[in-house]
């Protein structure tokens, strides 16, 4: 065989320098072209095997191979290690705390008299590794990582009713060390469907990792970027409720999130594709069907690994993650409001009261299904129901400041002077809105309204629109920009402006004219 014959060749080229020429080992390698410690095995091996130099005549190269491989057999095979069991390793490497030169040491004390140094037991896990897939080589922690995606492909629903086809999402959430493995339907993939996925993940899982790993949709992530992404306010709310967090996959970076990726195939193939050929007819019907299928799929056994998904979890992430907190979280959607001049604050064109104090300041507002709770520098300062009537008002008493407070930037009195100076129907005007609310400070907003519009338009138009308001008993923001804008402060009092002119030289039985209503 060839490479014998260079192996014997060398063997004889050592021995020569060394004996004959007196090299030493590191004039021999670099003779040679091969390393020091080479030198010193292959001189290690010639003297264990009795062989000296100059060497036999009728040592041939077979049989000077089988002198060498005779003595050497026992001290340079590996069989006559013990031969650690990886799969053990890779699993305990998932516990936290848990290193290879723990793991190492054990091994060592199991097997004092065979076992591998460090360096070699690391090399070998390190080659029984590659045979893993690519997503399976990555190290996770138990209990540590969360990752979280949608399924491209969505689900068809029928309304059994009118026959529309509606399409649907399908969430898929992955625990790390385990590859337990979540998954629903939801109409959307916006805020509220895509918080309420999260916070039954958490209740599928019955407990809570340490980062949750999103992409970058715009549910979770307001501004995008590879160092420092922003996250959406009422999501990163959501995850303070769990005391946890979020750490968003770089942009362009699938690997970041390759475990959900991975799932999100496995759930398409698995599930989705078993579903393909049933029609539902509700989201609840779907979710059944998937909630089934799931549980087939963790606990169907892995190919490359001991166990299955439900095995792995009771033993790694399980007892790793963190206990749920005692009430489930309430989606609420998170808003900035600031205050205006009349102590509201404007959410969905419906108006709630704040404490006086805070009047021009920004505002956290927290909108849940039935509350609207207003926070000030992380404290809560007004609590109010939701009001489901727009232009409504929501008002207490005690955030409005006391009556004989003249020194607020903003009052009836200021607001009827400033009217005053336009004309005496402005000024009537404005007295009546103020009067037609239960609390003069939640007319503000429209009498201020009002007198703006005197940048728009003159003093004069404005005055003469507010006594036309007033005289077809209308005395509100809304009536007096409608007649400045059609224009109809320029007629003189008393008359309209007609409704349709190119019509109304006409005569038929069904036109019943202004007549008629008289």
């Amino acid at each position: 065989m060839p490479n014998v014959r260079l192996a014997m060749i060398l063997i004889r080229d050592i021995l020569r320098l060394k004996y004959e020429s007196g090299l030493s080992h590191r004039q021999i390698a670099a003779a040679l072209h091969i390393s020091v410690g080479s030198v010193t095995n292959y001189l290690a091996d010639c003297a264990s095997a009795g062989l000296v130099f100059p060497l036999a005549d009728e040592l041939t190269d077979e049989l000077l191979t089988r002198r060498l491989a005779k003595d050497t057999a026992t001290a340079s095979s590996p069989p006559q290690f013990a031969l650690p069991d990886f799969a053990a390793v890779h699993e305990q490497l998932k516990l936290k705390g848990v290193t290879r030169q723990l793991l190492w040491e054990e091994y060592a004390a199991a097997h004092p008299a065979c076992h591998y140094r460090y360096t070699q037991f690391c090399f070998y896990y390190r080659k029984w590794r590659q045979k893993l897939k690519v997503s399976l080589r990555q190290s996770y922690t138990a209990g540590e990582k969360m990752f979280v995606d949608y399924c491209g492909k969505m689900v068809e629903i029928v309304n059994a009713a009118t026959g529309e086809v509606r399409q649907v999402q399908v969430f898929v959430a992955v625990l790390g060390a385990s590859n337990y493995t979540f998954a629903e339907a939801t109409e959307t993939q916006q805020l509220a469907d895509w918080i309420g996925s999260h916070t039954r993940a958490f209740e599928f899982f019955g407990g809570v990792p340490e980062l949750v790993i999103p992409d970058n949709l715009r549910s979770a992530v307001k501004k995008a970027c590879r160092y420092e992404p922003l996250l959406n306010e009422s999501y990163q709310r959501m995850l303070e409720h769990y005391r946890t967090c979020a750490l968003p996959a770089r942009p362009y970076k699938p690997r970041d999130k390759a475990k959900v990726e991975t799932a999100v195939q496995v759930v398409t193939r698995w599930i989705l594709a078993r579903l393909r050929n049933q029609t539902f007819f509700s989201l609840f019907d779907l979710n059944l069907a998937i909630r089934a299928l799931l549980a087939e799929l963790n606990a169907k056994p892995f190919n490359k690994l001991t166990g299955c998904r439900l095995s792995r979890f009771a033993e790694l992430d399980q007892p790793a993650l963190k206990p749920l907190p005692a009430a489930a979280y309430e989606y609420a959607e998170w808003r900035k409001a600031r205050v205006g001049f009349d102590c509201h604050i404007e959410v969905d064109r419906r108006f709630y009261s704040v404490p006086y104090a805070l009047v021009k300041n920004e505002i956290d507002v927290r909108l849940t299904a039935k509350t609207i709770e207003c926070f000030h520098q992380g404290k809560r300062v007004a609590l109010h129901l939701r009001s489901t009537r727009v232009g409504s008002y929501a008002t207490r008493g005690e955030h409005l400041p006391d009556h004989h407070r003249a020194q607020m930037e903003w009052s009836a009195d200021r607001l009827r002077r400033w009217a005053a100076q336009i004309g005496a129907s402005t000024d009537e005007l404005v007295r009546q809105m103020l009067e037609r609310k239960p609390h003069a400070e939640m007319a503000y907003r429209d009498c201020l309204g009002l007198l703006k519009l005197v940048k728009q338009y003159s003093a004069e138009r404005l005055e003469a629109a507010s006594r036309r308001a007033l005289l077809i008993g209308s005395p509100t923001r809304r009536s007096v920009a409608s007649i400045l804008r059609e224009g109809l402060d320029r007629l003189p009092i008393g008359e309209t402006a007609p409704l349709l002119p190119e019509i109304s030289h006409l005569h038929h039985e069904n036109i019943r004219g202004a007549e008629y209503y008289k």
